[in-house]
């Protein structure tokens, strides 16, 4: 073959860390809607070339964290109350599904995982943190069921409202509600009654969906 070989391997790697922190920063609300993106200065911070920078920001752009607008370049995409309605809807649809299959699979390591997430998150006075075991507490629940696409689907959704939802459990004091549902749904896992936390996670969503929308309204 009449070209030269390169070693992709450090770029690879370079572009997964900065894809890593971006969307963290966007996650956590620390890059707001809006917010461009620019390549050079991103580069310059990871002591990088643009290349591995070009490739974060496009798969950013395929998750739905960010968009390219015409002179300004890659910004942070921003979530309409017809957009958030509409993810919220669809995993109303999923992680009930999700979670049925999972509970008769559910070891009892993987049910006391998920207890410690949930009673991390009713303790814990960080909304930095309430993210994050929100997130570990379900995605343990779902695990056991071996549905992969499907996980991948919900963790893509769950990318895309995340810094709306922790700003509104701080807002709108959301986490004893949200608390009250976890531990439902855990007893529900527990007992091994796959259709109540089905059901359960079911009313969790679309309550949810209801304080953001709230929310939403308000700014």
């Amino acid at each position: 073959m009449q070209f030269k070989s390169v070693d992709i391997s450090k770029t690879a790697s370079a572009a997964s860390i900065i894809f890593d922190a971006l969307k963290k920063a966007i996650i956590e609300g620390n890059l707001e809607e809006g917010a461009p993106l620019r390549q050079d200065e991103i580069a310059k911070m990871f002591n990088t070339s643009r290349i591995p920078v070009r490739e974060a920001i496009s798969r950013l752009e395929e998750h739905g964290l960010v968009k390219s607008q015409r002179y300004k370049g890659a910004v942070v995409s921003g979530l309409s109350a017809g957009e958030a309605g509409e993810i919220f809807d669809y995993r109303a649809i999923l992680e009930p599904h999700i979670i049925r299959i999972s509970v008769p699979k559910m070891t009892p390591k993987a049910l006391a995982e998920a207890r410690s997430f949930c009673d991390a998150f009713a303790v814990s006075d960080d909304p930095m943190e309430w993210g994050d075991l929100n997130r570990k507490f379900h995605a343990t629940l779902y695990n056991a069921s071996g549905l992969t696409f499907h996980l991948e689907a919900v963790e893509s959704a769950l990318d895309r409202v995340d810094r709306y939802l922790r700003a509104q459990l701080v807002l709108s004091n959301g986490m004893a509600r949200a608390n009250d549902e976890h531990l439902r749904i855990q007893d529900a896992c527990e007992r091994g009654d796959a259709d109540a936390a089905a059901e359960l996670t079911h009313q969790h969503i679309l309550g949810a969906k209801n304080s953001l929308l709230k929310h939403l309204s308000k700014l």
